[in-house]
C-alpha cells in the first residue's frame, strides 16, 4: 500500500490539469464552426459531413470503456502525454484531407486518443489529490468547456484568416506545446499502484451492463450528447442559408454560447440538494425543449436566446447524470462512468448522423423536431427507469 502523503496541488498544477482539459476537447467539435465551408470545399452532402462530425465522438465511446483499465496496468502520466502526443498527428493530417471520407478517418484517429486524456487524467485527480478533488475536477471541466468553445472558436476565426487547412496546423501544433506542458509540469504519480487483474475488471464491466441504474443513466446520456451535437451541428447550416448568411468567423463567435457551461455546471449540485436529483435533470430537459422551439423564430437574437437555454439545459442535465451514477453505484465507479461516456458519446455519433439526414429532408425544422423527440425519450428514461 502507498503511503505517501497527498499534498495540496500547487498553482502550477491546477493550472496543468485545467490546460489538459482544454487540449483535450481543443478537437472534438472544431469543424462545427466550419461545415458550411467544408460542405463547399469538398462538395459534400449534410450525411457525409455529419459522419464527419460524428466519428470523433464515435471513437471516443469506442475506447472510453477500456481506457480505464488499460491505464491501470501500465500507468497515468504516460497515457496523458502519449495520447497529446498522438493527438497531434491527425489533427495536422486533417489539413491535408481531399475527400470527406479521409477527413472522418483522421477525425475517428483523433478520437481514438482522447480517452487517454480525459479518462486517465480524472482517475490521476482522484489518487493524486484526493483531498482536494472537488476542487481540482472543477478546474478540469472548466478547462473542457473553454477547450469544446476555443475549439470552434479558432477553427472559425483561423479559416478567415489563413484558410481552414493551416488553421488546424496551428492547432496540431498547439496540442503539441500541451504535450510537452504535460510531460514537463504534471507531477509523475505518487499513488498509483499498478493492477494486474484485468479480468476482474472486464467481468465488473460487465456486470455494469445488466446494472438498470447505470444502463438508464448511459442512456439518458446519449439522449443529452444526440441533442447537443445534432443542435450545435446544423444550427450552423441554418445560420450560414438566408436569411442570415453568417459567415465562419461570426459562426464560431455563436459558441461562446458554450462558455455558460462554466457557470451553470457548478449551479447543478446546488439545485440537486434543493430539489433532488430527478426533478432537476426533469426540469432541465424541459428546459432544453423549450430552447429548442426558440430557434424555430426567425429573429436571430431569439435563436441565440435558445441556444444559450439548451445548451444550458443540457450542461445540468450532464452533471446531475454523473452525479445519478456516483449515487447508485458502489464498485467500480471509473468502469460505470466508462460505460456513461460510451453510451454519451454513442449518442453524440449517432445524433450527428439522424441530424444530418433530418437536415437534408427538412432543414431546420425537422431537425429540431427529431432533436426534441429524443428529448421526450430522455424524459421518458428519467421518470420511467431512473426514478425509484
Amino acid at each position: 500500500m502507498n503511503t505517501k502523503a497527498h499534498l495540496a496541488p500547487t498553482l502550477l498544477e491546477k493550472f496543468t490539469v485545467a490546460m489538459i482539459g482544454f487540449f483535450a476537447f481543443l478537437q472534438v467539435y472544431s469543424v462545427q464552426a466550419i461545415l458550411p465551408v467544408l460542405m463547399a470545399d469538398f462538395r459534400a452532402s449534410e450525411v457525409a459531413i455529419g459522419v464527419a462530425v460524428g466519428a470523433t465522438v464515435l471513437a471516443i465511446a469506442l475506447i472510453s470503456p477500456f481506457m480505464g483499465m488499460l491505464s491501470d496496468a501500465f500507468g497515468r502520466k504516460v497515457f496523458v502525454v502519449g495520447s497529446l502526443l498522438l493527438l497531434a498527428l491527425p489533427t495536422a493530417m486533417i489539413g491535408f484531407s481531399g475527400t470527406t471520407d479521409e477527413l472522418s478517418v483522421w477525425r475517428f484517429l483523433q478520437g481514438l486518443a482522447i480517452p487517454g486524456i480525459t479518462v486517465v487524467l480524472i482517475a490521476y485527480v482522484g489518487e493524486e489529490y484526493s483531498e482536494n478533488v472537488a476542487q481540482m475536477m472543477s478546474l478540469y471541466v472548466a478547462g473542457t468547456v473553454l477547450g469544446g468553445f476555443s475549439g470552434r472558436f479558432f477553427a472559425g476565426h483561423l479559416h478567415e484568416l489563413i484558410g481552414w487547412r493551416s488553421g488546424y496546423g496551428v492547432m496540431a501544433v498547439c496540442t503539441l506545446i500541451g504535450a510537452i506542458w504535460a510531460f514537463k509540469a504534471l507531477p509523475k504519480s505518487r499513488h498509483f499502484v499498478k493492477s494486474g487483474n484485468f479480468s476482474n475488471s472486464l467481468n465488473l464491466l460487465i456486470s455494469h451492463t445488466k446494472n438498470r441504474q447505470v444502463l438508464s443513466a448511459c442512456l439518458l446520456g446519449g439522449c443529452v450528447l444526440f441533442s447537443l451535437v445534432g443542435c450545435f451541428t446544423f444550427i450552423n447550416l441554418h445560420l450560414a442559408d438566408a436569411p442570415y448568411h453568417l459567415n465562419a468567423s461570426d459562426l464560431a463567435n455563436i459558441f461562446a454560447l458554450y462558455l455558460i457551461g462554466m457557470v451553470i455546471t457548478p449551479m447543478a449540485g446546488r439545485l440537486i440538494a434543493r430539489f433532488g436529483m430527478i426533478w432537476v435533470i426533469v426540469g432541465a430537459v424541459f428546459c432544453s425543449i423549450a430552447g429548442m422551439l426558440l430557434t424555430l423564430s426567425t429573429p436571430l437574437p431569439l435563436i441565440i436566446v435558445g441556444l444559450t437555454v439548451m445548451s444550458s439545459g443540457v450542461f445540468i442535465t450532464q452533471a446531475a447524470t454523473i452525479s445519478y451514477i456516483g449515487s447508485q453505484v458502489s464498485q467500480g465507479r471509473s468502469l460505470a462512468s466508462g460505460l456513461y461516456y460510451m453510451g454519451y458519446y454513442g449518442g453524440g455519433s449517432i445524433g450527428a448522423w439522424a441530424c444530418a439526414i433530418a437536415y437534408a429532408q427538412g432543414q431546420w425544422g425537422l431537425t429540431v423536431a427529431l432533436i426534441i423527440a429524443v428529448q421526450v425519450v430522455a424524459l421518458v428514461v428519467v421518470w420511467v427507469l431512473m426514478r425509484r
